[in-house]
């Protein structure tokens, strides 16, 4: 790279576009994220469990048709669709088309069901399931300045800001509706401008014929977005700066209710995963004297589920449930 392409100052969608998915980018590199931050899918595989008890609900709601989709957007090192294509019923597995979509190479060593894809499949009947996608759409930040106007927040390769233009067109206005940011007393305030994660969500969804797509993420709605932003880096399981030089992975918290399109539904993790079976109750203490191998593995499932639900962890990540075709299938 060039001095001056290292100098240059652009926003931070274009930055962090760069940053995660160009030819030297985070998500191209050999190791996966998994090497610098855990997720839900990383956490348990009554994660993934969780995903096959839906996928089968979906399955019945469908009717049980002859080939029943399942898609795992941005699935990483393929964790996710292993998991699920593993807790599946036999009979529900040997209809499954399973497809991973990933900008990363194919793994050589992933379930040769699992068709591995740059671009999501259509049309999609079954369950399409995009866990911590949303966070790494990049999107522009804004600020106010001192005479109350939002502008545009410039970087540069090593994480330098300034502020750049006002905010204008229809980002402004997703601005105004979605994120307000004060005229008076706002100086310094930031909001991230969710429209790039509506329009991609929307895309998503619109490969779905019949069936329940679900985005799962760090996420904030209308009532409560925090002041400064949530913009960040994480680089080998620690938080650190947001720099946009492809050493770290850069991501923000998703406006979901921005996302949602009509008919969809907002729940936390926690209930989610409640209405899906994982409750994180401790076993009998009987069973340990009676069975204690059962009550172990029992204790351990438990711990497990407990930390999927955790309030204040990742029982607090939004599910966004958007149905087509079906009924709801989280009677939470």
């Amino acid at each position: 790279m060039t001095q001056e392409a290292a100098d240059a100052w652009q926003g931070w969608r274009a930055a962090a576009e760069s940053a995660l998915y160009g030819p030297e980018g985070f998500y191209r590199r050999p190791e996966g994220p998994s090497a610098h931050f855990r997720t839900s899918v990383h956490a348990s595989p009554l994660y993934a469990a969780a995903v096959a008890r839906l996928l089968c609900r979906v399955d019945e709601a469908l009717g049980r048709p002859d080939t029943l989709d399942l898609v795992d957007m941005a699935a990483g090192r393929g964790e996710l669709v292993t998991g699920v294509l593993a807790a599946l019923p036999a009979g529900v597995a040997a209809r499954t088309r399973a497809y991973a979509v990933e900008i990363a190479a194919r793994p050589p060593d992933l379930d040769p069901r699992v068709t591995w894809l740059s671009e999501p499949p259509r049309p999609v009947t079954g369950l399409l399931f995009a866990n911590e996608w949303l966070d790494n759409v990049p999107v522009d930040v804004a600020e106010v300045d001192t005479a109350g106007v939002p502008r545009r927040v410039l970087v540069r390769r090593d994480g330098t800001e300034r502020l750049g233009e006002p905010v204008g067109g229809a980002e402004a206005r997703w601005l105004d509706r979605w994120w307000p940011l004060p005229e008076e007393g706002g100086e310094g305030l930031r909001a991230e401008i969710g429209l790039p994660r509506d329009e991609a969500w929307a895309a998503v969804t619109g490969t779905l014929e019949r069936g329940l797509a679900v985005a799962v993420d760090y996420a904030h709605t209308r009532r409560s977005r925090p002041p400064f932003g949530t913009l960040t880096g994480f680089r080998e399981g620690r938080e650190t700066a947001p720099v946009p030089d492809g050493s770290c992975d850069l991501t923000a918290h998703v406006a979901l209710d921005a996302c949602a399109l009509p008919g969809a539904r907002l729940l936390t993790q926690r209930e989610a995963l409640r209405a899906l079976g994982i409750t994180g109750a401790r076993p009998s203490l009987e069973l340990a004297s009676t069975r204690p191998v059962e009550y172990l593995r029992a204790l351990a499932g438990a711990g497990e589920a407990a930390e999927l639900t955790a309030t204040g962890g990742l029982g607090d990540f939004g599910w966004l449930l958007q149905p087509v075709g079906v009924p709801d299938l989280l009677n939470a």
